[in-house]
């Protein structure tokens, strides 16, 4: 299980350009604006081959100074207790604030490894101005630049020596089936309509699973762990923040599961938060089965079905091959059909393709529509095999991989998926010298 970075700062400062920078894709909204960062970004990053999810905690409301400070108090109190490092922001432009003060002082406390990154140091008269930020007593600084990069890689490679060695979670023989999703959504309530019984929690305020706790199940045969992945727990010297705290300690949890059911709240329908935690999923590359819950309180004509489950591939696209089934936890409406859906994915997510059957199929594909040439340079696919790896990856074999784009990549995926049915899992192709 890899570990979690939470990088923490006050409004403007250039938290979200440096995440977005770090998973390598805008993903978290950028603005000159202080606090337009409303909601919370979840990444999975890597550094010379160390793993580890990434947080942006924004989310700061635009208001006054008082607001300003309650929220950087939730944010990074919240940010120390499940965090593995935490990577502290600051603006050199600025200087030193009162709510830099603030955020150090916390931070000088915990026992997790702090690294102070002064950012927008992105000319050579500023590297001398950053040298303020030693009054925030947190030690060595790393002077970067976000917006293009420099200095970011001296930063990682401190990051990846502090980190502490990423636990491996105990093997569990039983596959884990981890309902995740934004808090009150409904998860915990359909977990004791599966098992038929109170086990968890349910009322109608937010946040009230404390803990991820694992429950055997068995269905159409094939038994396996269920775990509601909410796990919200309350401690007094933290103001509460549900929905951050949730996705937090859902991050854990999904990257040991092997399926991710994510209940969406229909009245709410698939905001931002919700894709934030399905891509997190997909990038795990876990198998995934989207449950749209409270289907029941929703008005619905003929159409209604197909415009929100249109509108959910169109949030999630490339990666539109996923089952949705709509369910009513309340009414136990389809509860059952979403397990059997969960069990297909996970059968899917595992199923090996032997190497002849592969080629027999894939290499007559090539034949037919062959990568484009590049620079004049002509790609000739010899070979492919399955990767034996948990998730289904597969290696092409060319003389000139070098010269194969992304599109192309796209439509060897979108072949696999097609011949092979992978239907709620993410799919990796890569092309090797042959």
């Amino acid at each position: 299980m890899s570990n979690i970075v939470a990088i923490v700062g006050r409004p403007n400062v250039g938290k979200s350009t440096l995440f977005n920078r770090m998973i390598k894709r805008r993903e978290a909204i950028v603005d000159a604006v202080s606090g337009v960062t409303r909601d919370r970004h979840y990444g999975k990053s890597d550094w010379n081959g160390r793993e580890f999810s990434l947080i942006d905690t924004g989310g700061y409301v635009v208001g006054s100074d008082d607001v300003f400070e309650k929220e950087i108090d939730k944010q990074v109190e919240l940010a120390i207790d499940e965090a593995d490092a935490i990577l502290f922001v600051v603006d050199v432009e600025s200087g030193v604030t009162g709510m830099d003060e603030d955020v150090a002082k916390l931070l000088r406390r915990v026992k997790k490894p702090v690294l102070l990154v002064v950012n927008k140091v992105d000319a050579a008269n500023r590297l001398h101005d950053a040298a303020e930020f030693y009054s925030l007593g947190l030690g060595e600084y790393y002077p970067i630049a976000s917006i293009n990069g420099s200095g970011t890689g001296e930063m990682l490679d401190a990051l990846i020596e502090a980190l502490p060695e990423a636990v491996e979670a105990e093997e569990i023989t039983l596959p884990r089936f981890a309902v995740v999703g934004r808090p009150n959504a409904g998860k915990s309530s359909f977990i004791n309509a599966l098992i038929g019984k109170d086990r968890y929690i349910v009322t109608d305020i937010a946040g009230t699973t404390r803990d991820s706790i694992d429950t055997k199940y068995n269905r159409f045969g094939f038994e396996f762990n269920l775990v509601d992945t909410a796990g919200i727990r309350r401690k007094a010297k933290v103001k509460e923040d549900l929905e951050f705290y949730s996705v937090m300690r859902s991050v854990r949890a999904i990257e040991h599961s092997d399926v991710c059911l994510l209940i969406v709240d229909a009245t709410r329908g698939f905001d931002s938060q919700v894709q934030n935690i399905f891509w997190l999923a997909a990038k795990n590359h876990k198998g995934i089965v989207i449950l749209v819950n409270k289907w029941d309180l929703v008005e619905k004509d003929t159409s209604t079905v197909k415009e929100f489950e249109k509108h959910i591939r169109s949030q999630i696209e490339p990666f539109t091959d996923v089952p949705i089934v709509f369910i009513s936890v309340l009414t136990k409406q389809r509860i059952f059909k979403a397990i059997e859906t969960a069990v297909e994915v996970y059968q899917k997510r595992t199923k090996r393709i032997s190497t002849s059957k592969l080629n027999d199929i894939m290499l007559p594909i090539v034949e037919r529509m062959s990568p484009p040439a590049y620079k004049g340079k002509h790609v000739k696919i010899k070979f492919c095999t399955q990767l034996p790896t948990a998730y289904p990856q597969f290696a092409f074999f060319a003389n000139l991989p070098q010269y194969v784009r992304d599109p192309y990549k796209r439509f060897i995926e979108n072949q696999l998926r097609e011949q092979f049915d992978f239907t709620g899992v993410p799919v990796t192709v890569y092309f090797r010298k042959k």
